[in-house]
């Protein structure tokens, strides 16, 4: 069940919102917070119930691990620090199984000539965001020391349903406290005005937007030798748009979710595509996921004073540790080691204080992240080395340019609809604020509210054909 469907806005929502509502006049937050678990779970199970109980015994030893760390952090502080680093261990040992065992095994086989087994894993739906909850809420209970919160607060916080599959990745201290509130699931006019305008807005760049490009982009990717030059860009385009809408969309609605029950969630995107340079790009695309590399990788390497070297190295090792979150595949160590190189080159001409001209910088910024969107899309380095054959071979296959334009001419017109929708992806992606900022300043305007719901209309006429976000595969 996904925020963009007929199940979870017709059904699932209100009757969540529903209940709630009564629960409140109970003016107990106990059982409001039960309810909301409760559905949480159920909204879980719905993709496939045999992960339920994984994901509430997961959670259940994390808090039992945080529980003992607190307990022992001034009686015994040894100990305190071998839970933490058994709760460590075990949140990314079972990451890592789950994700990267049969690549490991596979890679073996390869290179070392053994012959084990491949298991048959299935990979628990939105482990690779829930378990970077777990890791933050351990990491941060042992380095303040501080009260440790309700296990009903706990377990909120890890499974509340607008966050739970696919982010934004907030930090425990971010939530708790909110739940923690008195002011925690309070109706706000405001909030619930500014959650409808910004969950129409996101259910319409995935809907809309986002999901015929997919079509069109994966379409390509299944078999990217039959496509030439205007084949392989419109793909390229296509998915670099496609992942944004899709990606960013989904983070809007997720906030807005949140918004109703009166939970502030973090901002994940902030126009990233108007960045000048890499590092302002990882400033403002998957924002969270971001920060928690930086507090827990990044930091951990490099402290402010140390030498270009050695930020060089921790930019890396971040990099490619994000390449393997996203998945396992050789080409998501290099989309990695690409975009730590590409960060590290940004970081050296700040120190220089080298600047280049503003639409130079947007324009080199963007050719990377489009280099960059073909590694991470392609199913191997091999695809993704033909892929970048044929954009940088515009002849290649025709006897000249008049050849060249009259293919490309053709192509646009039998491919109207996605060139389109490509162009208007485009505008809206440079030529507007994002959907938070507009929403921020424009929450009480009735004009963008009809706007607002044109586009939910919009994209109840296409929800029949909506496909999974993309970032669920993560």
């Amino acid at each position: 069940m996904v925020f963009s469907s007929y199940e979870f806005i017709f059904f699932f929502l209100p009757v969540v919102v529903l209940g709630y509502a009564l629960l409140r006049l109970t003016k107990k937050e106990l059982i409001i917070k039960l309810w909301l678990i409760a559905a949480s779970l159920y909204f879980y199970s719905f993709a496939n119930i045999r992960f339920l109980p994984f994901l509430i015994g997961f959670a259940l030893l994390s808090y039992v691990v945080g529980v003992g760390i607190l307990h022992f952090k001034k009686k015994k502080p040894v100990l305190s620090r071998v839970l933490l680093v058994a709760g460590l261990v075990f949140n990314v040992g079972t990451l890592f199984f789950y994700k990267y065992f049969n690549f490991l095994l596979d890679n073996m086989n390869r290179y070392a000539g053994t012959d084990f087994t491949l298991l048959s894993i299935i990979v628990p739906l939105g482990i690779s965001f829930y378990t970077f909850h777990m890791i933050s809420y351990i990491i941060n209970l042992y380095k303040s020391g501080e009260r440790r919160y309700s296990l009903v607060d706990y377990f909120l916080y890890i499974t509340f349903f607008p966050y739970l599959i696919m982010g934004p990745i907030t930090r425990h201290e971010e939530l708790l406290t909110q739940i923690d509130e008195k002011t925690a699931f309070k109706f706000d006019k405001r909030n619930i005005a500014m959650a409808l305008m910004l969950f129409a807005m996101g259910c319409a760049k995935k809907v809309v937007l986002a999901d015929p490009l997919i079509t069109h982009a994966q379409w390509f990717y299944s078999n990217p030798e039959a496509g030439g030059f205007f084949e392989s860009w419109s793909a390229t385009l296509s998915y670099t748009f496609a992942y944004y809408f899709d990606f960013s969309g989904y983070g809007n609605m997720a906030c807005a979710l949140a918004l109703i029950f009166n939970i502030k969630t973090p901002i994940n995107f902030k126009s990233p595509y108007k960045a000048r340079n890499f590092s302002e790009f990882w400033r403002r695309w998957n924002i969270t996921l971001s920060q928690f590399l930086n507090d827990h990788i990044f930091k951990s390497i490099y402290k402010f004073g140390d030498r270009f070297g050695k930020m060089t190295i921790a930019v890396i090792v971040t990099f490619v540790v994000s390449g393997l979150w996203h998945g396992e595949g050789w080409h998501f160590i290099v989309w990695g080691l690409m975009n730590g190189l590409f960060v590290t080159m940004s970081n050296f001409m700040t120190i220089k204080r080298w600047r280049l001209p503003y639409f130079l910088a947007w324009l080199l910024t963007f050719a990377g992240i489009l280099i960059a969107r073909v590694m991470f899309d392609a199913i191997n380095i091999g695809q993704a080395l033909n892929i970048y054959g044929a954009l940088i071979k515009p002849l290649d296959g025709f006897a000249g340019w008049g050849d060249f334009l009259t293919y490309g001419i053709n192509y646009i017109a039998s491919n109207m609809y996605i060139c389109v929708m490509i162009l208007i992806c485009a505008i809206i992606t440079f030529g507007f604020k994002s959907a938070d900022e507009i929403v921020e300043k424009h929450s009480g305007n009735w004009k963008w509210a009809l706007i607002c719901g044109a586009l939910l209309t919009l994209s109840f006429f296409r929800m029949g054909a909506v496909s999974n976000f993309l970032y669920f595969q993560f």
